[in-house]
């Protein structure tokens, strides 16, 4: 597969930790969204999460954040600029359910529920806690 091309921005590296402490209030956010059974709600800020997330690994590993619409590309420039082994290349992937949903919860004008929510919260988790032991590990 040929890899997107990927608008980026320079940021210090320093930054990486301020984009996960961001990433943090947005899944703070989908908890209490989820709690209120804001189904939609949390579907934003659980893509939100995600992408935040992938920006603090991005400037960690690399200097570099996506900039554009294609939030598919961040999981790309993710490869792109860290160091990923097969274990790693598998939590890519929950990023990459998470944002096939984005369209879905963000733009449609579907109203999501539960049944909708739990499998990208459940994503978003494992992301996560694999992001936090990239990030503080």
């Amino acid at each position: 597969m040929t890899p997107r091309q990927t608008k980026r921005v320079q940021v210090p590296r320093s930054r990486g930790q301020d984009y996960c402490a961001v990433a943090d209030s947005f899944f703070n956010g989908a908890q209490v969204a989820k709690d209120f059974e804001y189904w939609n709600a949390a579907g934003v800020l659980i893509v939100h999460a995600a992408i935040a997330y992938t920006d603090a690994l991005t400037i960690k590993f690399g200097g570099v954040r996506s900039k554009g619409e294609d939030h598919m590309a961040a999981a790309d420039l993710l490869r792109q600029v860290a160091r990923l082994d097969e274990g790693d290349l598998l939590q890519v992937r929950h990023l990459e359910r998470i944002i096939n949903e984005k369209n879905r919860v963000s733009y449609e004008g579907e109203l999501f529920h539960r049944k909708d929510i739990e499998p990208l919260w459940k994503h978003l988790t494992r992301y996560r806690e694999w992001v936090c032991g990239k990030i503080y590990g």
